[in-house]
């Protein structure tokens, strides 16, 4: 057996990296010549990179590693599990306990009448399972015609061509000729950068009856559903206006569309319930769920569906599936990882310790000179950084420049928080401590001072 922890020098695994390793969103040619860095262990909200660096990881992986780094139970599970059934399909009229279990445990978890489980990989195939459940939905009822799912621009849902398509990254589009015919898209609620003079309230409600518009431009009898996120993640964790989402609801019920949440980022604990839909008060037909499910230790996904489309759905073939969905050893990690969620009251946990304890001391970052905005629900959070905090104004370089300095000296001071734009992201582990959401605000101040710096000398402290 490899003894991966008595690893090579760290040049060398870069230098082995850059010519076999092709990394997801990014410029490999770059990356070569400067090497990634390489993590070797983790344990709690810590990793440790391959010089021994320990490392604070504010995004939980990628928005998904819940219960923390290094936990032995979910180890124990997956090697019992191996070893008892390693892999069976759910194919030709056959099922497994593993997946079985975990269908149920979803069905009580889930809101509303979400009571049944069709599995995934991750939260991008589900979303590809989305758009053939919805269309082939409206075709069974007799509206073949009812095929055009409407999205948001910003919005990710997915890097598959699917997924791609649902979600409203022109950036992504731009690669394959996307999106997919019977996509198309709405402006996103960020009051921040595109509110204007209006209030939140106002500009949120503006935003939402564009659905209604949009419905009305392409024709109710066409559009079989509307997808969206409880909060935009990817997008920079853009938190929609009170009454957005109300309205939202409203119009899908009067023209009796779809509704599907994409709770990827936002289920299991995220938000201090378990689901997004449960703190914001939506009502989804669908649910996509993945990441948090089995706090990313073993890929999988899942679309929570509810009574209403499940019953029209059981009454043909759906001619979809993949190799691994219910995988028994994902699904068995899986409970595992909700089982623990559970009887260590994580949840509660976030609710009533991390996330008050998070926004009193993100929302003190408010003062520093570059960040004219702080946004938080339960433990994700954003700041939109600003030349002008008064005017919302964003810089005169391009989008990113200015995130990009703070990511690299938050990285430099060893804590991982991302950068959409000119936004700074988190997304800590569920079980982060107060002491370590100290230690989290101390280093990303430290990140904007050294960042703020670095962007006067530059000359980029001037407003677009």
């Amino acid at each position: 057996m490899n003894k991966i922890t008595n690893h090579l020098p760290t040049a060398e695994l870069q230098a082995i990296d850059a010519a076999h390793h092709m990394h997801p969103f990014t410029n490999d040619g770059e990356l070569g010549q400067k090497g990634a860095r390489v993590i070797t262990s983790a344990k709690g909200v810590f990793l440790k990179d391959s010089e021994g660096e320990e490392i604070l990881d504010g995004m939980a992986g990628l928005w998904c590693v819940n219960i923390g780094y290094g936990n032995d139970s979910i180890a124990e599970v997956a090697a019992r599990q191996m070893r008892e059934l390693p892999y069976y399909n759910t194919f030709f009229q056959t099922t497994h306990v593993p997946a079985i279990a975990l269908a149920q445990k979803l069905a009580q978890l889930a809101p509303g009448d979400l009571n049944h489980v069709f599995y995934a990989n991750g939260g991008s195939d589900a979303n590809d399972t989305n758009i053939r459940m919805v269309r082939t939905y409206w075709a069974e009822k007799g509206q073949p015609e009812r095929d055009v799912i409407i999205s948001r621009w910003n919005a990710y849902h997915g890097s598959t061509i699917g997924g791609t398509s649902l979600g409203g990254m022109k950036g992504m589009h731009g690669q394959g000729s996307l999106p997919i015919p019977g996509i198309e898209f709405i402006e996103q609620p960020n009051w921040y950068a595109e509110g204007g003079d209006m209030t939140p309230e106002e500009f949120g409600l503006a935003r939402a009856q564009e659905l209604e518009a949009k419905i009305n431009e392409v024709g109710a009898d066409k559009v079989a559903a509307f997808i969206g996120e409880p909060i935009q993640g990817a997008g920079g964790v853009i938190v929609a206006p009170d009454g957005y989402w109300a309205e939202i609801q409203r119009i899908c019920q009067k023209y009796d569309i779809l509704l599907i949440v994409d709770e990827v980022i936002t289920g299991f604990g995220r938000t201090g319930n378990w689901f997004g839909s449960q703190t914001l008060d939506l009502k989804p037909d669908i649910m996509t769920v993945a990441k948090g499910l089995s706090s990313g230790y073993v890929p999988i996904g899942a679309s929570l569906v509810s009574d209403k489309v499940a019953e029209v759905l059981a009454g043909t073939e759906f001619n979809h599936g993949y190799t691994y969905s219910g995988h028994p050893v994902a699904c068995a990690v899986a409970l595992e990882n909700l089982r623990i969620m559970e009887e260590e009251g994580i949840i509660e946990h976030v609710r009533d310790v991390a996330a008050p304890y998070l926004a009193e001391k993100w929302h003190e970052l408010a003062d520093h000179p570059m960040v004219g905005e702080t946004k938080i629900v339960g433990l994700m959070a954003s700041l939109a950084l600003t030349p002008d905090k008064d005017a919302r104004a964003p810089f005169a370089s391009d989008a990113g420049t200015v995130g990009l300095i703070v990511r690299e000296r938050s990285f430099a001071n060893n804590l991982i928080m991302r950068h959409v734009g000119d936004r700074m992201v988190i997304s800590p582990p569920l079980v982060i401590t107060k002491d370590e959401i100290d230690l989290l605000i101390a280093r990303a101040r430290k990140a904007l001072d050294e960042g703020y710096e670095i962007v006067k000398e530059k000359g980029l402290m001037v407003a677009g």
